[in-house]
């Protein structure tokens, strides 16, 4: 079975997958390596899919093409539409990364509200004891209220992490689930001191934290986004950043990815980057590549594949 891993694998993936190379012709392709992705699509069966774009053209130029495997969750950056209508199942895999993502989320958190970045500089410079009077800025977790923006497995696992480090937790979903804390999205930007994103990227959720939204939230509060980027209005963000109007961010993702050198954000010293690797570990990787060579082996000896997102046309 010939998969294309539109990914360039380090010795670890490979050394997983090595026992699998009687019946899985693995064809490796950096992301960024279009014209080897170009070369390569035509003879893919299965295609391991990360983060970069997937188009309708592309998945119209493979003929042969059964399956594109979500490494994660989000699937916005498949167009999921062209593959139903051509006949190719889209799967993901929910839950997989929830506890890296869980965990870079309190990371982030905790490197924005204890100015780490700063202070590692500081160090490095020599400015080893603390004189910077915006110290007294640092938060402890366990002092704060920090409200959830989504409340699936990778937020309630963040829920557990800070309660057990004494934080008061709130959250918002669709619509009133019943459960303990649960605000209104406004209620919710007004009341935390940190604000973190888990939500999917949709029509619904685009621009979501928005220019009103940010003005709800407390001038020392902080923004965590590991979910999308599109999901915050990145220029109206920078610019509440930039003016005080917001203490600082924790963004592992963008609107575009990845992010430029011109992005208003890169220049701010109370925000913390990461480029959307918060999922990336080995332990999370080795649940991908057991999903994904578990789908393939089922698509093989033709039974059900699991977590399928389409109802491609003739399944």
């Amino acid at each position: 079975m010939r998969v294309l891993a539109h990914f360039a694998p380090g010795p670890m993936v490979r050394d997983y997958v090595a026992p699998e190379s009687d019946w899985l012709d693995i064809r490796w392709c950096a992301a960024d390596d279009s014209l080897t992705f170009r070369r390569e699509l035509p003879e893919a069966e299965v295609i391991w899919h990360v983060l970069r774009p997937l188009s309708g053209e592309e998945l119209r130029s493979a003929p042969k093409l059964r399956l594109v495997h979500k490494f994660g969750v989000g699937i916005n950056t498949i167009d999921v539409d062209t593959a139903t209508a051509c006949g190719i199942a889209v799967a993901n895999m929910p839950g997989a990364n929830a506890a890296a993502v869980a965990e870079g989320t309190v990371l982030l958190m905790l490197a924005v509200l204890r100015r780490l970045l700063p202070l590692d500089r500081a160090t490095r410079q020599g400015r080893g004891w603390p004189t910077d009077p915006d110290l007294e800025r640092c938060r402890d977790i366990g002092g704060c209220t920090v409200g959830l923006v989504g409340y699936g497995s990778i937020a309630q696992r963040v829920a557990g992490i800070v309660t057990a480090m004494g934080a008061d937790v709130v959250h918002t979903s669709t619509g009133d689930d019943g459960r303990p804390g649960w605000r209104p999205l406004p209620d919710l930007l007004a009341e935390a001191d940190v604000v973190s994103l888990h939500v999917p990227l949709t029509a619904g959720t685009q621009g979501l934290i928005d220019r009103a939204g940010l003005a709800r939230m407390k001038p020392e509060a902080v923004l965590i986004n590991t979910s999308r980027g599109g999901v915050v209005d990145e220029p109206a963000l920078a610019e509440a950043l930039a003016s005080g109007r917001l203490a600082g961010a924790g963004l592992d993702v963008f609107a575009v990815e990845p992010v430029g050198t011109d992005n208003p954000l890169l220049g701010l010293d109370n925000v913390v980057l990461t480029p959307h690797v918060s999922w990336y570990t080995a332990d999370t990787m080795q649940r991908y590549l057991s999903a994904a060579v578990d789908n393939c082996r089922r698509l093989r000896e033709g039974q059900p594949l699991t977590h399928v997102v389409n109802q491609p046309t003739g399944s």
